[in-house]
């Protein structure tokens, strides 16, 4: 048994919706403290006594004290490619990103997935839905569920089937979309559960929709019946020429797929049809908005605060891409709220009026679109997302003396989270009662197996960030000796034929 005091803070507590269709309130506890029992949370207040002499105390005075991000949508393997896609859009992505998991081996997908955790941790995210299509072979998944469970972050790892890259040049995919290996890797990590102390909970995240139906509704009945928890897709933008889809909301909705069963995470769903909307609500789905990516990349408008309010309750937000932007939900959330409010004035402006006030885009929405709606979005929000007695121990400690936070922290701590925050702000950061981040530094990776890393040697060991760094510098190596031999411009046009995109469509010149 194992206390932790957090003393003398201010607490961002929610209060709960009054009724169903209520939205989550906040109350602001200055002067209090918070008691952890192991991974529970077991008392709130002021004035909380040690429980014990071997109670670990962390004094909070001139701290504010959060429950952990929730992050709905990552690919956390990517790690190796951060820098290369700051002026690309959704098409160049998909061949100098996503089709590059074909170039890593299954060591290079252990040190960017652990270094991706690492990242989000230090951000203050405590819980991940990972879309993991880095699958190229049984040996990659285990290497990226491995190093999820040594880094320490709660995770829904989403197990996904995926295009494999047979060559590059010219283009030529590997024929066996769906190899038997697949499904049975998935059946043995849903039956393995729990892993990590239940930390790490097994997902499945399919992109395959064009698949015929009774293949499709097979392959969701089988992940449900081996005990997946939680479900996931991309939907994009139904006008973008790169994919042109169609609502998969609707289709898995028709197909029976879609039940409040099982947790449903559509991610972007930019400009989705109205006809939606009653079946986000009847299911229990979520949309996942990502606006930096979303923003970027010409996936359209972030609709996580876009003014109906059955999309807001039933909406989050998620990095997608840390290779493309940093991991920081508090930078998600000042995002979709400032792209709101510029396009409200922008829309007034251009009537020659101005908004006396933005009452659907304030911090305090922007704040639960990180936290308890998070929460509810992956089926955990009696457990996580929020401050209460009986929840998991997931909880951020921020220096509100920092430079960046100071006197805001003091007028309304929300705002100073949202909009004044960064992650040099976060001084501790505890996932199921362990710290993970102390005094502003991450703690090490736990029982990394040498093998599997490629460390070497016969026991597992701890693993801190200098040594992460180091190996991830000599893989980011070794990943771009083998991309340095694609001509991308053969890549492309090979990509486009397999996407079947109109190049009229792609417009030059902005």
């Amino acid at each position: 048994m194992t206390f932790t005091l957090l003393r003398n803070g201010t607490l961002i507590a929610h209060t709960k919706p009054s009724k169903p269709d209520a939205s989550y309130g906040i109350k602001i506890l200055r002067n209090h403290s918070l008691l952890l029992k192991d991974d529970r949370i077991v008392e709130m207040g002021e004035d909380i006594d040690p429980p014990s002499a071997a109670t670990t105390i962390i004094e909070c005075k001139d701290k504010i004290v959060i429950p952990g991000f929730v992050d709905t949508h990552h690919h956390v393997w990517q790690t190796q490619l951060k820098g290369r896609h700051a002026d690309e859009m959704l098409l160049d992505y998909m061949y100098t990103g996503n089709l590059q998991s074909s170039n890593y081996t299954a060591g290079d997908i252990f040190w960017g997935q652990l270094s991706g955790c690492l990242e989000a941790l230090d951000a203050g995210t405590t819980t991940v839905v990972d879309h993991a299509h880095c699958t190229q072979t049984p040996d990659h998944a285990n290497a990226a569920l491995h190093a999820t469970v040594s880094s320490g972050i709660r995770s829904f790892f989403c197990y996904t089937p995926i295009f494999r890259v047979s060559k590059y040049n010219p283009l030529e995919m590997n024929q066996e979309l769906l190899p038997d290996w697949n499904m049975k890797q998935l059946e043995e990590l849903c039956k393995s559960q729990p892993i990590g102390d239940d930390r790490v909970r097994i997902g499945f995240a399919c992109d395959f929709l064009f698949l015929p139906k009774d293949m499709l509704v097979s392959m969701f009945d089988k992940a449900k019946e081996w005990g997946a928890k939680l479900f996931t897709t991309h939907y994009v933008n139904p006008n973008s020429p790169i994919f042109r889809s169609s609502s998969p909301i609707a289709l898995l909705m028709d197909y029976g797929i879609l039940n409040p069963s099982v947790p449903t995470i559509f991610s972007h769903a930019n400009s989705h049809p109205a006809t939606d909307i009653p079946l986000l609500r009847s299911s229990h789905a979520s949309i996942s908005s990502t606006p930096d990516t979303e923003l970027q990349m010409g996936l359209g408008s972030p609709v996580c605060l876009s003014g109906d309010p059955t999309v807001y309750d039933h909406s989050s937000l998620g990095i997608d891409c840390h290779s493309n932007n940093g991991a920081s939900i508090a930078t998600q959330m000042r995002l979709a709220l400032q792209y709101e409010r510029g396009s409200i004035n922008e829309e007034q402006l251009q009537s020659g009026k101005n908004p006396a006030r933005i009452t659907r885009a304030t911090v305090e929405k922007a704040f639960h679109l990180g936290t308890v709606l998070g929460a509810r979005a992956v089926g955990m929000e009696e457990e996580i997302g929020s401050l209460e007695i009986g929840k998991k121990a997931d909880v951020v400690i921020w220096d509100a003396l920092s430079p960046g936070m100071v006197c805001a922290a003091e007028h309304d701590p929300v705002a100073a989270i949202v909009m004044h925050s960064s992650p040099r702000d976060i001084e501790t950061v505890i996932v199921n009662g362990e710290v993970r981040k102390g005094q502003g530094t991450l703690k090490p990776a736990r029982r990394v197996d040498p093998k599997i890393s490629g460390l070497g040697g016969e026991k597992e060991v701890e693993v801190e960030w200098a040594t992460v760094a180091r190996e991830l510098l000599r893989s980011r190596e070794e990943v771009q000796g083998r991309i340095d031999k694609i001509d991308f411009g053969e890549l492309r046009e090979g990509y486009m034929k397999v996407l079947g995109v109109d190049a009229e469509k792609l417009v030059e010149g902005f």
